[in-house]
């Protein structure tokens, strides 16, 4: 709840005043917001880690496939399973959907149609301030000891990182991005960096999704999924 208040607020603070701004000062404004947000809770709350309550129903152990995995893992999984098929069938299947689908690839067509463009954005950041909080849960439950105001900036960036991986716009592509992501990851470090000799491998995983971003924006920017605005538009 106070994560869509917060993006609703943001919404109509910085970003409508700049609807009609090019294209790169909403970027910086929204870094210049994603700072602003940080260091505001550190202020609120302190820079210190805090503990997600504990959950005893979550701390509990399955055994699958022979492997001891901890309940959260799976339950945290389905339901953002859950959830990115629920953002799939509104988007898709839904006429509010259809309007966000319609101000993303033209505004000034959308508005001609009769779409109220300042609702439909309103509505977007509605459901990523929701998605968000979601999302924060989910981090609590899954490293409850690493509660803090700079927590959500690295799986920020990691995020877009999967979102251009699968195609921006393309919700399958981007939990699929996620996906390769976590795994090229988890795996990289030791099945590639340990065999090269590299020292502390498994503290360059940071510096593997960012160089696979890079590598993505260089030679297919867009997306495994996607596909080239001139071929769509043919």
């Amino acid at each position: 709840m106070v994560s869509t208040v917060v993006a609703v607020l943001l919404e109509r603070i910085a970003y409508r005043p700049l609807r009609n701004a090019p294209r790169l000062v909403p970027l910086i404004t929204a870094i210049g917001a994603s700072f602003t947000l940080q260091y505001t809770f550190r202020g609120l709350y302190g820079a210190e880690f805090r503990s997600y309550p504990e959950i005893t129903a979550l701390r509990q152990i399955w055994n699958i496939f022979g492997f001891d995995v901890p309940n959260v893992q799976p339950i945290v999984f389905l339901a953002a399973l859950f959830l990115m098929v629920l953002l799939y069938l509104y988007v898709e299947r839904t006429k509010a959907g259809k309007a966000m689908r319609a101000v993303s690839e033209d505004k000034d067509v959308a508005r001609l149609m009769g779409i109220n463009i300042d609702r439909v954005i309103v509505n977007t950041f509605v459901i990523g301030g929701a998605l968000a909080g979601a999302a924060g849960v989910f981090n609590g439950l899954f490293r409850p000891q690493g509660v803090f105001f700079f927590m959500g900036f690295f799986p920020g960036i990691k995020a877009f990182t999967a979102a251009v991986l699968g195609g921006i716009g393309n919700i399958p592509g981007a939990m699929f991005g996620g996906i390769f992501l976590g795994v090229f990851e988890s795996l990289g470090p030791n099945l590639i960096l340990e065999g090269l000799g590299v020292p502390a491998a498994n503290q360059l995983k940071d510096a593997i999704a960012f160089t696979m971003l890079v590598l993505i924006l260089i030679f297919r920017p867009q997306g495994i999924f996607g596909e080239r605005l001139a071929e769509k538009k043919a």
